[in-house]
C-alpha cells in the first residue's frame, strides 16, 4: 500500500483553481458506510427486476458494477431500464447518520477558487449528503451521473464532458477520489490526485481492486483524513 501523506506541501498545491471532490467515502469517511443502505436498494432493485433470489441478484449488481462503471449502466445496457426508477430506488435513504463536519466544512471554504462534487450518483444525493455534513454551501456546483448522460466514472469521456462544461484546465485542478481507478484519467490530464482510504484500513474490507498499491503511477497522495489534508495546503 501507499504510505499516508498527511502533511503535502502547499506549494505543490499553489496553483490549484479548481478542487474537485467525490462524494461517497471521500467527503464523508468509509467507516460511516453510508453507501450500505444504496447497495442494499440496489441489490433489491435487481432481485425485483430480473425476479432472482437475493444471493443471485448482488452477484448480477456488482457484475454489472465492475464491467460498467456502475450497476445502473449496466442495466442501462443489458435490460433498457429507466435509469430515474433506479435512481430513486437506490438513494432512498437514511441520510441522519452523516452528522455536521465543521472542520471539513472550514477546510473546503477556505480552498482558493471553485469547488466541484463530481459524483456517479445524483444531483439530490449529493446535496443531501452535503448538506448532512454541513458543507453544501461551499461548493460551485455538482456534476453527477445524469449530466453524464448516465455514463459513469471511470469512463474518460465523461472527465471530458465534465471539464469542458465546467470549463476546467485540468493542469490547474486537483482531484480526490476513494477508487484508484477514478484517479487514472485525472491524472493522465493534469490533475493532482489525492486518493481518499478508509481510517483503520486494517478493519475495513475493501476489494483488492479497490486498493492503491505504492506502485499506483495515477495516486500523488494518500490520506484518511480530507480536513487535515485540506488544513495542510493551507499552512503558510
Amino acid at each position: 500500500m501507499l504510505k499516508l501523506n498527511n502533511a503535502p506541501e502547499p506549494a505543490e498545491f499553489a496553483h490549484i483553481r479548481d478542487w474537485v471532490f467525490d462524494l461517497d467515502n471521500t467527503l464523508y469517511p468509509h467507516h460511516i458506510n453510508l453507501f450500505s443502505q444504496i447497495d442494499r436498494n440496489m441489490t433489491a432493485f435487481v432481485a425485483e427486476l430480473l425476479q432472482l433470489e437475493p444471493e443471485e441478484a448482488r452477484k448480477v449488481q456488482k457484475r454489472y458494477y465492475h464491467e460498467h462503471g456502475t450497476t445502473l449502466r449496466g442495466l442501462m445496457m443489458h435490460h433498457q431500464i429507466d435509469p430515474n426508477a433506479f435512481l430513486e430506488r437506490a438513494h432512498a435513504i437514511d441520510y441522519s447518520i452523516l452528522l455536521p463536519d465543521p472542520d471539513l466544512g472550514e477546510a473546503i471554504k477556505a480552498l482558493p477558487g471553485r469547488k466541484f462534487i463530481f459524483t456517479n450518483g445524483t444531483v439530490s444525493h449529493a446535496q443531501a449528503a452535503a448538506r448532512a455534513l454541513g458543507i453544501l454551501d461551499h461548493f460551485d456546483d455538482i456534476f453527477d451521473i445524469v449530466a453524464a448522460d448516465y455514463v459513469p466514472k471511470p469512463a474518460g469521456e465523461t472527465y471530458d464532458k465534465f471539464t469542458q462544461l465546467k470549463r476546467i484546465d485540468a493542469r490547474n485542478a486537483a482531484m480526490f477520489e476513494d477508487l484508484p481507478r477514478n484517479l487514472e484519467v485525472p491524472r493522465a490530464i493534469g490533475m493532482k490526485t489525492v486518493l481518499l482510504v478508509p481510517r483503520n484500513l486494517g478493519d475495513i474490507v475493501i476489494e483488492q481492486w479497490e486498493q492503491a498499491d505504492e506502485a499506483d503511477p495515477n495516486v500523488d497522495y494518500l490520506t484518511d483524513d480530507l480536513a487535515s489534508f485540506l488544513r495542510a495546503l493551507q499552512a503558510s
